[in-house]
């Protein structure tokens, strides 16, 4: 789906993150903080089960800018995030993306960026995108 990159331009795309690729992410970053990882000491928190890092959450952002919308070629510049609302391993969410400004001399856009979870329609991250991308700005 080809989506013309002008200032109200919107995009989503649904996902979900397992328990496999929380693990795997803490392999990489080495954050193996317990709140992510063990069910028994999540249990004794606020949020009584694990939760996922805010970081892996927000990589549907850069999956989403530089490979759907607007796509290949596209550069981040800078990346604001709210972590709002903890998110949880195999809950439906949806990516929501919408073109805020173009500076077409500069060939800049930023774009709104925020997650929702789609049972409660409650945004859980949300921030603003920077991206440079020369042949769609």
């Amino acid at each position: 789906m080809h989506i013309e990159p002008v200032i109200g331009a919107s995009f989503e795309e649904p996902f979900k993150i397992t328990q496999e690729e929380v693990q795997r992410f803490a392999d990489l970053t080495g954050d193996n903080n317990p709140i992510h990882l063990d069910a028994e000491y999540a249990a004794t928190t606020s949020f009584k089960r694990p939760i996922i890092h805010g970081m892996l959450g927000a990589t549907i952002f850069t999956k989403v800018l530089g490979t759907q919308f607007p796509g290949f070629g596209s550069i981040y510049l800078k990346q604001t995030l709210e972590f709002l609302r903890p998110m949880f391993v195999e809950t439906d969410y949806k990516a929501v993306f919408k073109i805020q400004s173009i500076n077409p001399d500069k060939h800049i856009a930023e774009i709104s960026t925020e997650v929702v979870d789609v049972t409660t329609k409650k945004v859980v991250t949300r921030g603003v995108a920077t991206m440079i991308n020369q042949a769609k700005f």
